[in-house]
């Protein structure tokens, strides 16, 4: 039987809230989004690269977001020593290539630090601050960090978007 991505329920966007419960509803609306853009999709098709010249992927947008999710959230928030499942110092853009990738693994990477990190976060202040791991040493709060990983799922839904209507012409959601 071939592997399919999991059909998803996307739970709506939050409308009314405290900050805290808009900031966690919204980001987890978006990691939802990606999960419907990839929804019944095989493996194979997951891997296709359907919006010439670029060779983005739904698979690669997965991978990508996941080592996103370990980061902010878990490098950077919590100052843990990340072992990521694809970047390397010799090719940090290996999230992207899904030549040889099993997509089912790596869904459930995907899954287990989108985990990893509500589980960071959990019961943490908006208003705790951290500096960033790298040469630029930025302070951050932890509602910035929010706010980019919402920004940066919104902006790679959009990819997906295009990338899953060239692939079988499922548009919208």
């Amino acid at each position: 039987m071939t592997w399919r991505a999991p059909e998803i329920n996307r739970t709506p966007e939050p409308c009314v809230g405290d900050e805290r419960t808009m900031l966690a509803g919204w980001l987890d609306y978006h990691r939802q989004t990606l999960l419907l853009k990839c929804a019944g999709l095989t493996a194979e098709q997951l891997k296709t690269a359907s919006v010439e010249p670029s060779g983005l992927t739904l698979l690669g947008l997965v991978r990508h977001m996941a080592e996103v999710e370990a980061w902010w959230f878990r490098e950077n928030f919590l100052g843990e020593r990340v072992d990521y499942a694809y970047f390397t110092e010799e090719d940090p853009d290996a999230d992207f290539d899904v030549s040889t990738a099993n997509a089912e693994a790596d869904f459930a990477t995907y899954h287990q630090q989108v985990e990893l990190a509500r589980t960071a976060v959990a019961g943490r202040s908006l208003d705790e601050t951290f500096t960033e791991v790298g040469p630029k040493q930025r302070t951050f709060n932890l509602r910035w960090v929010y706010c980019h990983m919402i920004e940066e799922y919104a902006r790679h839904n959009g990819h997906a978007d295009l990338i899953r209507e060239r692939i079988d012409g499922v548009t919208g959601e």
